[in-house]
């Protein structure tokens, strides 16, 4: 195996159900929009089983809405047991008070997605007027729960696109200074993966090449550090370790991560379609290896190598997505009406 591919995933990401109360515009599994797909709670145990025995560094609980899942906390009781970090990633949609300090109790790490710094920026993105107000409200609750959990984390995720790109100062110096137990502020391009992907979201909405160097640059993640409140971490990325271009591959520079579906399949690649098999059935170091010839598949490296641009990175998700992607998975690709495959 190459040096720079270790055997087994540092990270796990699960996207424990599609179902989701909002409809993102660049919705990385276009959740809300196919089945739900989550098991019940004897199948979230299995997972939850076959992932600890990989012995992952950390496992995300993503979706959709994680908190939709009934059985949620019973599944990262089982991890924090084994002694496997969980972190959490929300829309923040409904949060009580009660179950903002449950989340901080539980959870190595809770994130909410926030991803306008305006109400109108981020109900436009988020597809459902009120969610600013409803993300905003949730991270008020953390913070004065925050009070009673000793080391307790939370913050903010977004979503950066080319609309928004400029409102990450507002974030540092207007939203993060509301909420003083805040830790950290996190910045990522959006991805083209799901529906970010679609040609007319691709001309839009992908950031332009300046912006995406200057989301991966030192210079960015230190003048918005300035800005930010001294107790709050912030990051930015231009998340092209997600891409998995050979180049990166070949260096090193690529993110080693296993996600799996809501009902335990296993996608080759997190930020592309197309599944290896079902962690409930298979064993994780075969899934893995599969994994890991899906990266050297002669297509998937033809139609990587040539990626430069954002645009072109859309072009090749489009084209992996139809060929590795289930029956299901084409047939909704087809439905798109601005759907075509380069």
């Amino acid at each position: 195996m190459n040096a720079a591919i270790p055997d087994q995933p540092l990270e796990i990401i699960w996207d424990i159900t599609y179902a989701c109360p909002l409809r993102c515009v660049h919705c990385y599994s276009e959740s809300g929009r196919r089945p739900a797909r989550q098991l019940d709670l004897p199948d979230l145990l299995r997972v939850a089983d076959a992932l600890i025995a990989m012995r992952p560094l950390g496992i995300s609980l993503a979706g959709g809405e994680p908190l939709l899942v009934p059985g949620l906390f019973d599944v990262v009781e089982r991890f924090t047991a084994a002694g496997i970090k969980v972190a959490l990633f929300t829309g923040g949609w409904s949060v009580s008070e009660e179950l903002a300090e449950q989340l901080l109790r539980r959870f190595f790490r809770v994130s909410v997605s926030v991803d306008g710094a305006t109400g109108a920026a981020h109900d436009r993105i988020r597809g459902r007027r009120g969610s600013f107000d409803r993300a905003m409200q949730t991270l008020a609750r953390l913070d004065a729960a925050a009070a009673s959990v000793p080391g307790a984390v939370f913050g903010i995720d977004s979503v950066v696109v080319r609309s928004t790109v400029d409102e990450l100062d507002e974030f540092c110096t207007r939203i993060a200074p509301r909420f003083p137990a805040l830790s950290f502020l996190s910045f990522g391009a959006v991805v083209p993966e799901g529906l970010a992907s679609r040609p007319g979201f691709a001309a839009h909405e992908l950031l332009t090449e300046a912006q995406t160097r200057l989301m991966g640059s030192p210079e960015q993640a230190e003048r918005l550090q300035e800005l930010a409140p001294g107790t709050v971490h912030v990051t930015v990325t231009d998340n092209l370790s997600l891409q998995m271009h050979p180049e990166h591959i070949r260096s090193g520079k690529f993110f080693p991560a296993m996600q799996i579906e809501p009902d335990g399949a296993v996608r080759a690649m997190p930020a592309y379609e197309g599944t290896v098999g079902n962690i409930l059935t298979d064993p994780p170091a075969e899934l893995w290896r599969r994994s890991i010839d899906r990266w050297h598949h002669p297509y998937v490296v033809e139609t990587l190598t040539p990626v430069r641009t954002m645009a072109d990175w859309a072009e090749a998700t489009r084209k992996i997505d139809y060929r590795f992607g289930s029956d299901a998975v084409r047939a909704r690709l087809d439905r798109r009406p601005d759907f075509a495959v380069p």
